[in-house]
């Protein structure tokens, strides 16, 4: 049975496309059921209709409050019954007693190689730092921002004369790589939270090679 997953985006979901096209593989462990949104002009929404995929707009400004809101997406969840919830792209901090919900169920993925450079703005501050190296991260959600444990990682260089616009594209087409590879393990019972760290399990040498550089 193919894992059932809700991604949760604000904007384009470029990571939300390529995680439908690694569904559609059929040895792929994972299915994605529906897509939600906190924006209703969200262009990702259009995107995964056209992938045959519900698509439903929870927008915040109709509720009067965040608990009020996430009392909303959680009864869209419900109604959904993922068995994974995928971040990609989705710009609103949530909650403790939101993320206690689906703690170890629910992934983000980052772009940067956390704990490094959390929160916004992270290619702009790797040029400022002057790190020779970036990436993104795929972790589990806790209640920390970006602080929960990390299930994979891919790193890029950062080049002489890099601008923002050119080390984030490097980094997203890794994270369009990074991603799948990640929900496959979680979708494969290879990678588990358990109190409140990573367990990996039953990994193959594919697997254990993927975490590198792309």
């Amino acid at each position: 049975m193919k894992k059932r997953v809700a991604v949760l985006i604000s904007g384009r979901g470029s990571n939300m496309t390529a995680l439908i096209e690694a569904c559609k593989d059929p040895a792929y462990p994972a299915e994605i059921v529906a897509v939600i949104s906190n924006k209703p002009d969200a262009a990702g929404l259009e995107v995964a209709r056209s992938h045959g995929i519900e698509a439903v707009a929870v927008p915040q400004k109709d509720y009067p409050s965040r608990a009020a809101h996430e009392e909303a997406i959680n009864a869209a969840l419900a109604r959904i019954a993922p068995d994974v919830i995928c971040l990609a792209g989705y710009m609103r901090l949530m909650s403790a007693e939101f993320v206690g919900k689906w703690e170890g169920r629910m992934i983000n993925i980052h772009p940067s190689l956390l704990p490094l450079f959390k929160g916004l703005d992270s290619h702009a501050r790797v040029l400022e730092s002057g790190m020779r190296v970036h990436g993104c991260t795929v972790h589990f959600v806790t209640a920390e921002m970006d602080g929960g444990p990390i299930i994979a990682q891919g790193v890029v260089p950062v080049k002489p004369g890099d601008t923002e616009d050119t080390l984030s594209a490097r980094v997203l087409k890794v994270e369009h790589k990074l991603y799948p590879l990640a929900l496959k393990l979680v979708a494969e019972g290879k990678v588990r939270m358990v109190n409140g760290g990573i367990v990996y399990s039953g990994l193959i040498e594919d697997d254990k090679t993927s975490f590198g550089a792309f």
